[in-house]
């Protein structure tokens, strides 16, 4: 036995001979030297609570004793053998080791505190290596199992996520920071802002009305982009993506690892359209040539070369595209983190939210708001372990349509109440243009002419003030204020691009 725990009686037993099998990683010796120190003195509860449970303890009665100690110490009184005997006095498991007598012998062997902490340490880290060895013969009998609901990438998801589980439980490395610290990375924050042209504070959008709203794309942030189909919600995400991986420039961060300075790497997760989709619609972005055109063939000469040489200019851009259907959330997580890893990553797109599927489980019904509030609160905690922004594209309710103005709002996200909750910021993209043009008036009948023509017109000059464009309404945003702001769209060429209006417009000289 250490020192901290000579002369405690062999009350537990240890096998002193190397049996023929092997035996759970444990240390019984560091748990009686840890109980003992933390009923000398209680203050050695508060240096391993944060990350040290009741259930990490191999020794059952060690578990009982530490979870006794910690509801005692919780109320604010003192836990030291005296005042745990009573609750151990009919323990059977505690007179076969020797009652009550055990909780003095053990506080008797103690011969500092001091290295309390490690051995909370080891205790924790001991817990995680027998955790490790039940989801390894989890995973090997599951395997071997022929269920016809689980296959072999639903297995591997679930054993990510047990995985992913584990290494964040009773994690250490959180908790309270000094508020000095706090004020040296909001320093570093506003520096990286003002080196930046647009004076953003995050990831500029390639927007410059957008991110004065915004102060740009936050890392942590989850941010919500939804409207009803045919808005431009892919397309806008397409254009932001396409932004941020063409202004991308590398540099080095203070110990010399590589970091954005500008613009960034981009992870674009099309659960809805072809990675060649994507591809057609950067492409007509970039060369201006109409992707309907493209996609039939039907373009010039002068065209086509304007389409190739876009091609050979984009090849760089450190645009990644993942377009494999119904993808997990434990699957979105461990590509992220591995796209980090081997390339960087400065920004994450989701298109669209309602195509994630949440994590697989045995026997269990499906209830679609559970699923969707496990996706959302997953793509939370991937924003902020990886530092990035995600911007997850969400669908709206058809009650849009049954109103008269059709402006979203956030009562229409579907499962709003877990999207609207875990989100960050939620934008809405709204076309009037699109309602407009299948709203064009047809004669009534008895109705004369005249009233006809005037109905027409005023229809066609409603037209005309929404033709090519769009409105961005911000609805909700933790860090600014909510509004709208206006953007230009043209839809041969599927792009957004900052609005100019007519009183920005250059005077021309006549």
């Amino acid at each position: 036995m250490s020192q901290a725990v000579r002369g405690v009686e062999s009350v537990v037993p240890v096998i002193g001979q190397v049996p023929s099998y092997r035996t759970p990683p444990q240390n019984l010796e560091a748990e009686q030297a840890l109980l003992g120190a933390l009923l000398v003195n209680n203050a050695t509860y508060h240096r391993v609570s944060e990350f040290l449970r009741p259930d990490y303890f191999f020794e059952p009665v060690h578990r009982r004793i530490y979870e006794a100690a910690e509801k005692i110490i919780e109320r604010g009184q003192i836990a030291n053998p005296l005042t745990l005997k009573p609750f151990f006095e009919q323990d059977g498991a505690l007179a076969d080791i020797g009652g009550a007598r055990y909780l003095a012998q053990l506080a008797a062997s103690v011969v500092t505190i001091i290295n309390a902490a490690d051995y909370g340490r080891q205790i924790y880290d001991l817990h995680l290596r027998r955790q490790l060895i039940e989801i390894g013969g989890d995973v090997v009998n599951e395997a071997f199992e022929q269920d016809l609901d689980l296959d072999a990438k639903k297995q591997i998801e679930m054993a990510e996520k047990r995985l992913f589980d584990l290494a964040t439980e009773g994690a250490a490395d959180g908790g309270f920071q000094p508020f000095k610290q706090a004020l040296l990375n909001a320093t570093e924050i506003a520096e990286a802002a003002y080196k930046r042209g647009g004076k953003t504070s995050g990831v500029s959008s390639g927007f410059r009305d957008l991110d004065k709203k915004l102060g740009g794309l936050h890392p942590s942030d989850l941010m919500i982009l939804a409207g009803r189909p045919s808005m431009g919600k892919t397309t806008l995400a397409t254009n932001i993506a396409f932004n941020v991986a063409r202004a991308y420039r590398q540099g080095r961060g203070p110990t010399g690892e590589a970091v954005a300075e500008d613009g960034g790497v981009v992870a674009f997760y099309s659960l809805e359209m072809s990675a060649e989709q994507l591809a057609t619609r950067i492409l007509s972005e970039a060369s201006g040539v109409s992707g309907d055109k493209i996609r039939r063939g039907e373009v010039a000469r002068d065209e086509f070369d304007r389409f190739v040489q876009a091609s050979l200019e984009l090849q760089s851009i450190p645009l990644f595209i993942d377009d494999t259907p119904a993808l997990s959330i434990a699957a979105v997580r461990t590509r992220a983190r591995r796209l980090k890893r081997q390339q960087g990553l400065d920004l994450i797109i989701v298109d669209y939210l309602q195509l994630l599927t949440g994590t697989p489980s045995r026997g269990a019904e499906v209830n679609r708001v559970q699923e969707i509030s496990e996706i959302t609160r997953g793509l939370k905690a991937l924003a902020k372990e990886l530092s990035v922004p995600v911007i997850a594209l969400s669908q709206l309710s058809r009650a849009v349509e049954q109103r008269e103005d059709k402006r979203p709002q956030l009562a229409d996200l579907r499962e709003s109440g877990s999207i609207e909750q875990d989100a960050d910021c939620v934008m809405f993209v709204y076309r009037e243009e699109y309602y407009l043009g299948r709203a064009e008036p047809a004669r009534r009948p008895e109705e004369s002419e005249d009233k006809y023509l005037q109905r027409h017109a005023e229809w066609w000059d409603r037209m005309g003030k929404a033709g090519g464009k769009a409105e961005v309404i911000i609805g909700k945003q933790r860090h600014g204020p909510i509004g709208s702001i206006t953007l230009s769209f043209d839809g041969a060429t599927t792009k957004f691009a900052d609005y100019i209006g007519a009183d920005h417009l250059p005077e021309h000289n006549e």
